[in-house]
């Protein structure tokens, strides 16, 4: 990297060197190391790497403001219910079609037997902030009723 081989060393040695206990850890470490790099194109990379286990990436492209992103990932495989509940809950007013998105990704996961421990009271959780979203949005609430029964 410092020889100006950034290029090269994100792609020979990035992702294998840069291991931390989470994923959101280990994507912040390597966005740190690696600051000209599309935050977007390391965490696709990091997806790449883990076939079958985008979900548990969303935390990190939530947390990059990577929302879209943060979505495709948790509907691309399970995503802890619990972690899309909090989501839901916590972006409900400023970014409301993430939270409605993250809500009904939860429910659905639920309904998938995903999660440890979900109590009816996480699903309670998830559908006030899925409501509470859509009316933020804008989003009429007889058709958001009606998804959530399917």
């Amino acid at each position: 990297m410092a020889s100006g081989f950034a290029d090269e060393a994100y792609a020979r040695y990035a992702l294998e060197a840069t291991y931390a206990t989470t994923n959101v850890a280990t994507f912040k470490a390597i966005v740190k190391k690696y600051p000209d790099k599309p935050k977007e194109t390391i965490l696709r990379d990091l997806v790449a790497r883990q076939p079958g286990q985008e979900g548990k990436w969303f935390a990190a492209a939530k947390g990059a403001g990577l929302f879209d992103l943060a979505i495709e990932f948790a509907n691309r495989s399970p995503a802890d219910p619990k972690t899309l509940i909090r989501a839901a809950r916590d972006f409900a007013v400023k970014r409301p079609e993430f939270a409605m998105a993250a809500g009904m990704t939860a429910l659905q996961g639920v309904m998938r037997g995903y999660g440890y421990d979900i109590t009816g009271m996480d699903v309670q959780d998830a559908y006030a902030a899925v409501m509470e979203s859509s009316v933020n949005a804008g989003v009429d609430e007889a058709k958001v009723k009606a998804d959530v029964r399917h």
